[in-house]
């Protein structure tokens, strides 16, 4: 059995590899997330998230690094991590009653072979209207603080801001679950060939 190392210091996303019965190791990536304005939000993601796990997998001879990165985009305007309370605040403010999409990417590298595999999912979400009350409290429980588009639909007050949505939960939350474990099946069967 291959070693899996998980190159993101997400709690969000270590739930869910152990979830679906994944044994990994965490070794954070500590590359920036760079936006390139020329490629679409997938390119972005699916990007980002290999040069997450390159950046890690270099360290190693032998293993599979699993890189992933997941940003909102509102009116074609990426929203990442809030880089403080005012930050969170304008952007729960920009989303209330509003649509948005999530965009999540995910990468597969073979530390061995240099191969590697890569997806992206998108979600749409859509907010009911915030009053400043929820915002203030939400804010204040230091909740939205590592969260792209500043909330969460798991585990948190964030999950009440949310209306509906369209396309994989688990994509929201950080992580497309089913695309990847379709992908990571399917690379580990070619990488065997």
């Amino acid at each position: 059995m291959r070693s899996i190392i998980l190159a993101s210091q997400s709690p969000r996303r270590k739930i869910l590899l152990k979830q679906i019965g994944f044994k990994f190791r965490v070794i954070p990536s500590k590359i920036p997330e760079v936006i390139n304005k020329k490629q679409t939000y997938t390119q972005n993601a699916k990007r980002i998230a290999l040069e997450k796990a390159i950046s890690v997998a270099n360290r190693f001879k032998k293993g599979l690094v699993i890189g992933a990165d997941t940003f909102v985009v509102l009116n074609h305007h990426i929203l990442g991590k809030p880089s403080s309370k005012e930050d969170a605040r304008r952007m729960l403010r920009l989303l209330s009653g509003r649509e948005h999409s999530v965009y999540s990417g995910f990468a597969i590298y073979d530390s061995k072979t240099k191969k590697h595999v890569e997806g992206c999912e998108k979600t749409k979400v859509i907010f009911r209207n915030l009053n400043e009350t929820e915002i203030e409290q939400y804010i204040a429980s230091g909740a939205p603080m590592d969260k792209a588009g500043s909330y969460g639909i798991q585990d948190d007050y964030g999950a009440v801001f949310i209306e509906k949505i369209n396309g994989c939960f688990y994509n929201v939350v950080g992580f497309p679950l089913s695309s990847f474990y379709i992908a990571f099946h399917k690379f580990i069967k070619e990488l065997e060939k």
